[in-house]
């Protein structure tokens, strides 16, 4: 009976070492090259787990019609963009869940007048899906309650992030795909 329990043991920790990773960055990044190139699909989209959420310091969104929006709504204001460069680092946090860093550079046209930044993009990856994508623009992380010294300043981003993002995604005709 001992031998028996030894041996389960020993299958169960070789299993718990030996996952199969379940999506990386190479099955990911094509994908994020095209929302931040204004060329997106919905095909694009089926990254994000349906209750996935994506913030930067201008938006808030909460599910995969949000972040459409959010994506969707770079082509109505910018007449470029694009990630120029980026590298990339996987970070395994246990069988199936996995982070993404991809820091990167981005253009966009406004105006007419360019505009190049930095930005550090972390993506939270569990069973193949992207449940988490923050974008911290010069690489800075996001201002809310955990990260502010005030929590009442932090909260106030939180809802202006929320708002802004509200607003957009009315405009977007909230998350439906364009008619190309």
């Amino acid at each position: 009976m001992g031998d028996k329990k030894d041996q389960m043991r020993e299958s169960c920790s070789k299993e718990a070492c030996e996952f199969k990773r379940v999506s990386s960055a190479d099955d990911i990044i094509p994908h994020l090259l095209n929302l931040y190139g204004s060329c997106a699909t919905p095909h694009d989209f089926k990254i994000y787990a349906e209750d996935a959420s994506f913030e930067d310091p201008l938006m808030c969104a909460h599910g995969v019609k949000q972040i459409k929006s959010a994506f969707y709504s770079i082509a109505k204001i910018f007449s470029e963009s694009r990630i120029t460069e980026y590298t990339v680092k996987e970070n395994i946090i246990s069988p199936g869940k996995l982070e993404i860093l991809i820091d990167n550079k981005q253009h966009y046209k406004f105006l007419g007048k360019n505009i190049d930044m930095i930005s550090l993009i972390r993506l939270y990856v569990e069973n193949g899906k992207v449940i988490r994508h923050e974008d911290w623009w010069d690489k800075k992380p996001l201002w809310n309650r955990e990260t502010t010294k005030l929590s009442l300043v932090g909260r106030a981003m939180e809802m202006t992030r929320r708002g802004s993002m509200l607003a957009t995604h009315a405009m977007m005709g909230f998350g439906k795909d364009p008619t190309r």
